[in-house]
């Protein structure tokens, strides 16, 4: 056996290979005909030259072997092949099937499956999913590309055609002869984290977006006027419903055009006859505190009625003769020109940022180049000048897209389905890096009017990345909150005003995404490697406090419930809008009315909330805040703030259960001279409050619905500010009876049943009353129930059961 030198740059080469381990859990595999190697930056490895890895390589009877503390590497030193090349993950992983061989066939035949004949292979690789470039008519599941983690521990991303930057920063397609490969080996086990951690050093950070993109956004395609969107925009004020960003779809341009020319799908133009003043429309937008963003579809070029075509037609040094510009991505004068010329006049009259809706596929005038990668980059680089923080709206390319938030995922058609896939789809973007996507909530096209439906879809958009309203032009399709019935009319409202007051846990996790490589959104895998969380793929983290589960099933008819299945990491974890605790490390059903969905949150979690309906563009980013803390374990949370954009803040609250105490720390800022802040207990012991007691002596806490109340006096200056009580050693019991008790009196079922059910439970006592609603039947001793009225569907056993084993 002999040692094998690795190259100063930390590689291994041969004629035709070049074997790289660019990170802790990466490698890079290169196969080369010509011997030729790609350095330069590509859309998904931008940072290529990281320090050199530990690792030790060996050579012996002709195969070499790399060995690192994460993986194991042999190679035949031959053209890549089955036999000849494979990678044993050696990290935090046992499976069997943990070893990755180059080409190996994982598919798994239809007679093995029970596949119907036209369905996709199932490959049995592991992989955990990542993206998908649109959801366009999706109605349901659709596949997703592979992300870096997988249940195997190892994932391969193929980066051998993916574009490059050159030495002027444009992209170019590659030149590789046939058979070349460029590929990367995540071999992370099942550290999820630490692959995101060196996906995001290979590939750049997720950027920080803009405080505004973080609230409600208002989109619509429809043909709306000047006068109409206002008067929207003021209805949703008086209804107290806060809005940050305005999205004028299409129709802010001409779209009725001269077939001569095409369809009225691309345009830069405004229509003067909905919008007389567009610097006018879109400053009073501006006044009532929106951003606003405009949908363009470049696709067609410049055509000859558009005002910017004789502009553009100078900056091409070409004859203004009728003829059309077309959209051009490989003409490096056309994209100045998009820019400068056709976009900037159209900023200057207001417009923050754009919506980028390419749907023309991945080619162009040039082999290799696609498109929408061109204008996701250009648009985002382009929105960063004059030192404004960066932002662009646009659709999926691939990976390397996280570096352009936001992603628009495209038209879905109004069903339960669609909703169903959302949560899933929207947390497997973590495996790719891909954290703000938009979707389209509440459902663009098609589908039906359900008011349950559109309620509980914006409950999900409440507690996803950005959370955009959006529908079709149809004149029935709006998602206004006073179009629906009262019940799914208040749900929507409050969670809407929820979604702002959530801005300041938001922010923090804005920072938390740009600094740690965390999406806002992770699969509960991420965090617990259970077998269970691997197969509940509806439930996700919702930053570091909270695990959110969205109801996407209609409810239940005798419940008035839907329903969730939930598999609760170990610990404590406490319902913020119910209170009811659960004890975690297991699997478990739960059931929530049309007012909540479940949001837990976690032992010693700390949620700060604003208690006011803050302004996104103010610079005053410090509103009061009401912050909730749950019992059971010792933990801390930073809260980062911007009070202007640069410039942060950190106040740190932290929960010492075996000191009983709660400490306050701020940098000062934090602590502004006329702040206020209210802290919610949930989970306590509320009887073991009494000798509470703040940096001014005895504090006062009040009992409210959900928790205890504390009122806290912020001081104006850097310090610490203490609670102390032997409550925060506590942890509170369900209100069980009551819990239940509301549940019945809700419940379309017979009287006699209710009373009989809530008998069981007072008098057997909960321990009884849960062996019998395991069972789905009554104690002997009561009357036979024969009624369907009478008779305790598996639903309302179910509830019960949540209930009265949720500790």
């Amino acid at each position: 056996m002999t040692q094998s030198a690795l190259e100063t740059d930390g590689t291994l080469r041969g004629e035709h290979y070049r074997i790289t381990p660019v990170a802790p859990r990466v490698v890079r595999l290169e196969w080369s005909p010509k011997g030729r190697f790609e350095d330069r930056p590509s859309t998904f490895a931008i940072h290529r030259d990281l320090a050199p890895q530990p690792v030790r390589a060996t050579r012996e009877g002709g195969r070499l072997s790399v060995v690192s503390e994460h993986y194991r590497l042999e190679y035949d030193e031959g053209p890549f092949s089955t036999n000849g090349l494979q990678v044993q993950v050696t990290g935090n992983i046992s499976a069997y099937h943990s070893v990755w061989r180059y080409g190996q066939d994982l598919s798994l035949p239809a007679h093995q499956e029970g596949r119907r004949r036209g369905e996709p292979t199932r490959i049995l690789d592991g992989n955990l999913g990542g993206a998908a470039r649109t959801l366009d008519e999706a109605d349901g599941a659709i596949p997703l590309e592979t992300g870096v983690n997988s249940r195997y521990g190892y994932a391969l991303l193929d980066d051998s055609e993916s574009m490059v930057f050159d030495a002027d920063g444009a992209l170019q397609p590659r030149d590789a002869a046939p058979g070349t490969l460029d590929l990367y080996l995540f071999v992370a086990g099942h550290d999820h984290i630490g692959a995101m951690q060196d996906f995001h050093a290979l590939s750049g950070p997720q950027p920080l977006l803009p405080h505004f993109a973080l609230g409600n956004w208002w989109s619509r395609f429809h043909r709306y006027s000047e006068e109409s969107y206002l008067q929207l925009m003021d209805r949703f004020s008086d209804e107290q419903v806060p809005l940050s960003v305005a999205v004028i779809d299409m129709d802010w341009h001409l779209t009725e055009v001269d077939p001569k020319h095409g369809s009225g799908w691309t345009g830069y133009t405004w229509n003067r006859e909905l919008f007389p003043d567009p610097a006018r429309f879109q400053q009073e937008l501006h006044e009532r505190g929106l951003a606003v963003t405009l949908n363009v579809h470049p696709a067609d070029g410049v055509r000859a009625f558009e005002e910017a075509y004789p502009a553009m037609c100078r900056a091409l040094g070409r004859e203004a003769d009728g003829e059309p510009i077309a959209f051009d991505a490989a003409d490096p004068a056309f994209m100045s020109a998009y820019f400068e010329v056709l976009h900037r006049d159209l900023e200057q009259q207001g417009t923050d940022f754009w919506w980028v809706d390419w749907q023309s596929g991945p080619y162009s005038r040039r082999a290799g180049l696609d498109p929408l990668w061109v204008l996701n980059h250009g648009h985002f680089e382009d929105s960063a000048r004059e030192d404004r923080r960066p932002l662009t709206f646009s659709r999926y390319a691939g990976p390397g897209s996280h570096r352009y938030p936001i992603g628009f995922s495209g038209d879905t058609v109004t069903t339960w389905d669609s909703l169903a896939f959302q949560p899933r789809f929207t947390a497997a973007g973590a495996n790719i890096g891909y954290g703000w996507w938009s979707h389209d909530i509440g459902g663009h096209m098609e589908g039906y009017r359900d008011d349950e439906l559109a309620a509980r879809w914006v409950q999900f958009g409440v507690f996803s990345p950005i959370m955009r309203l959006h529908s079709s032009n149809s004149s029935f399709s709006g998602k206004e909150p006073w179009r629906f019935g009262t019940a799914a009319e208040a749900t929507m409202a409050d969670h809407l005003r929820l979604r702002h007051r959530l801005l300041p846990y938001l922010h923090a996790m804005n920072r938390r995404a740009h600094v740690e490589g965390r999406s806002l959104v992770e699969p509960t895998y991420f965090v617990d490697h259970s077998p269970a969380a691997y197969d509940h793929l509806d439930q996700y983290s919702f930053g570091s406090e909270l695990l959110v589960a969205p109801i996407t099933r209609p409810a239940a008819q005798d419940t008035g419930r839907g329903a969730v299945e939930v598999h609760l990491p170990a610990g404590r974890w406490v319902d913020i809008r119910t209170g009811l605790a659960y004890r975690g490390g297991r699997t478990l059903r739960l059931h929530r009315d049309l007012s909540s969905i479940p949001v837990l949150l976690r032992a010693g979690g700390i949620l700060p909330l604003a208690t006011e309906l803050d302004d996104p563009w103010s610079q005053a980013r410090m509103p009061a805040l009401e912050v909730l803390v749950a019992a059971g374990e010792s933990r801390s949370f930073a809260l980062w703030e911007e009070p202007e954009e640069g410039r942060w803040t950190c106040t740190e609250f932290a929960l010492d259960i075996k000191a009983g105490s709660l400490r306050i720390t701020s940098d000062g800022a934090g602590f502004g001279p006329e702040r206020r802040l209210s802290l919610r207990l949930l989970g306590f012991d509320s009887s073991a409050f009494a000798d509470l007691a703040g940096p001014a002596g005895p504090a006062e806490v009040r009992p409210e619905e959900g928790g205890l109340l504390v009122e806290v006096d912020l001081p104006g200056s850097t310090g610490d500010i203490e609670l102390r009580s032997g409550g925060f050693r506590t942890t509170g019991a369900n209100d069980v009876l009551g819990q239940v008790t509301e549940l019945l009196d809700e419940a379309q079922i017979g009287f006699g049943l209710k009373e009989t059910l809530l008998r069981s439970v007072e008098d057997l006592g909960i321990g009884a009353a849960a062996t019998w609603s395991a069972a789905g039947v009554v104690p002997s001793g009561h009357s036979p129930l024969v009624h369907d009225y009478n008779i305790a569907s598996p639903e309302l056993i179910s509830a019960m059961q949540e209930i009265l084993f949720a500790e």
